[in-house]
This record gives C-alpha cells, sequence and structure tokens, in this order.
C-alpha cells in the first residue's frame, strides 16, 4: 500500500479542488467560494483530511459533519484515475478513528444506488442500507398552479390560516412552533423510527433558524384558527441556481385534507415568484409513498437515487 499524507485541508490551497470533489458527489455545481463560507461557518461540526502523496498532489479526501453528538455524516472521495490503490482504505480508516475519539455512535454515508462498488466498500466495512432516497425535479416552467386555487380557498374557508414565518415575524415563540411540527412529522416519516432530527430547540435554532439557507419567508404552513394549533408545513429555500423543498409535513390528525398539497403548492410559488427560480428539487425515502404520489401529481419527475447507509459503534 502507497504511503500518504493526510492532514486538514487549507482554504485558499486546497477548497477549488474540494468543490471539484463535491461537485462530482452532489452532481450538481459547488463554488470554492461557496465551500469555504459553509466550512468557516460550520467548521465547529466539520472534521476533514485531504490525502496527498510525496509530490503535495491531491489524491481524494474525507469530511465528516457531525448532526448531534452522537451522529455523523461521512463523504469520502478519492480521485477516479486513482482508485484501487488503498488510499480510500486509509482515508477511511483515519475517518472513523476521528468519529470514535469524538465518541459519536453512528456514521451515515450517501451512494449512488448505481454504485455497486462503493455499496461494496460500505459493507465491507460494516455498513448496512439505512433509507433508499429517490431526488426528484420539478420544471416551474410548466408547473400548472390553478387547479389548487378551490383547494386551497375551500381550506382558508374551513378555518385553516395560510402564512409564513415571515409574516410571523419570525419571533422564538413562532420557532418553538415551528420546531414542534418539524419534530413531530419528521419522526412520522415512514422509516424514521422514532429517530429525532434535532436533540433541542436549542439544536434545532442553531442548525435550521440560524443557517444561511434558512429564509422566513420560505418556510409555509397552515394554522388551525379554531385551535391555534400548526397542522401542516413546507419549508423551501433556493440553493444557487435552484431551489430545494426541504420538508413537508402534516399533523397526522389532519391528514386526508389535501393540506399538503396546499402547503407544497404555496411553496413552489413562493420559489416561482420570490426566489425567482425555475427548477425545484427534493427527495423522498422510497417508503413515504404518499408524499412521492403528492409529487408525480404536481409534476416531479424522479432522477437516479441514493443509498444512505449506516454504521453503529458499539
Amino acid at each position: 500500500m502507497k504511503t500518504i499524507v493526510l492532514r486538514p485541508a487549507e482554504l485558499e490551497k486546497d477548497f477549488v479542488q474540494l468543490a471539484n470533489w463535491f461537485s462530482i458527489i452532489e452532481d450538481d455545481a459547488l463554488s470554492a467560494q461557496g465551500l469555504m463560507e459553509y466550512y468557516q461557518k460550520q467548521k465547529e461540526v466539520i472534521t476533514q483530511r485531504v490525502a496527498e502523496n510525496e509530490k503535495g498532489e491531491l489524491l481524494g479526501f474525507y469530511w465528516i459533519y457531525f448532526n448531534t453528538a452522537e451522529s455523523c455524516n461521512i463523504d469520502l472521495f478519492v480521485e477516479p484515475k486513482l482508485r484501487r490503490q488503498g488510499f480510500g482504505k486509509q482515508l477511511y480508516e483515519d475517518a472513523e478513528k476521528s468519529v470514535r475519539v469524538a465518541q459519536a455512535k453512528r456514521m451515515d454515508i450517501t451512494i449512488a444506488d448505481t454504485d455497486s462498488e462503493s455499496r461494496a466498500f460500505a459493507e465491507k466495512r460494516g455498513y448496512s442500507e439505512r433509507w433508499h432516497f429517490i431526488p426528484m425535479r420539478l420544471n416551474l416552467d410548466s408547473f400548472d398552479d390553478s387547479p389548487y386555487d378551490d383547494i386551497i380557498a375551500k381550506l382558508a374557508k374551513d378555518g385553516f390560516q395560510f402564512t409564513s414565518m415571515e409574516e410571523l415575524g419570525n419571533t422564538e415563540e413562532a420557532q418553538q412552533c415551528l420546531y414542534a411540527l418539524n419534530d413531530e412529522t419528521n419522526l412520522d416519516v415512514p422509516g424514521r423510527n422514532g429517530e429525532p432530527t434535532w436533540s433541542s430547540f436549542e439544536d434545532f435554532q442553531k442548525r435550521v433558524c440560524q443557517a444561511d439557507w434558512y429564509k422566513p419567508g420560505g418556510q409555509i404552513m397552515a394554522i388551525d384558527t379554531a385551535t391555534g394549533r400548526w397542522v401542516a408545513m413546507s419549508a423551501i429555500s433556493r440553493f444557487q441556481n435552484h431551489a430545494y423543498n426541504l420538508h413537508t409535513g402534516v399533523d397526522r390528525r389532519y391528514r386526508g385534507r389535501k393540506l399538503a398539497q396546499a402547503v407544497k403548492v404555496l411553496a413552489l410559488r413562493h420559489a416561482r415568484d420570490v426566489l425567482k427560480v425555475n427548477i425545484v428539487h427534493t427527495d423522498h425515502n422510497t417508503m413515504n409513498h404518499s408524499m412521492i404520489a403528492i409529487d408525480r401529481k404536481l409534476g416531479y419527475t424522479e432522477l437516479p437515487g441514493t443509498f444512505v447507509m449506516r454504521k453503529t459503534i458499539e
């Protein structure tokens, strides 16, 4: 096995190459400046290393994002023409060592569902499939939202208020309501098995409400005016040249009333009219049949999927 040097990536020296590699991993263009800005704001929860040879040439990298004290996501990449030389093995061993030092218990990696080689690499190291995600894409140029006017009007007549975090002032009280609805509906997504996304309201505030992508106008919700209960929401934000519908959820007590369709359409109108984009992306795990059906009805088309593979450290 060839000897390599693992070191932290340097902003000016390495982030152009890292951005190129992330663009390959995510199949979406990422600028070095954007990656640097993201890293500088999130570096407290990121551990990263690049691999270089004796000539100082970059061979690959790993990037660990700690979602909580107990869980993390790992990205690992080796330049395609340099694979099968043991570089990936050395990078991964160092990455797992970093996770163990941090005393995290769950490691997730994302792999294209067509990439049998990477899946075999992960399985050999103790990973198993956790979720299968289907990315979806909608062209707003051909999106006709007029058929949903009657649905939204009827729901409003029935006592549902459609609003946004921006209209509610994005206050801490509103953020607590947003957290409660996000937490409840995320836990209710098929396949979550009761695993929380955030450890607390403070964690939600830091990772969502204080994130660069969080825009109060794109946090759309429905409130039952009879009870004051927040019952449905859909979050959308702009990322470079497209928007992403991050999460849509409905209180299980209010399902079957087309609230998900209503908040999704309002989010798409926000993307078109305010964010000024014509492409929207989203994704769902394959067990979330109801949301996939709604997005197909709205005109989303499916793209090649991904597996989330997990390893638990005892």
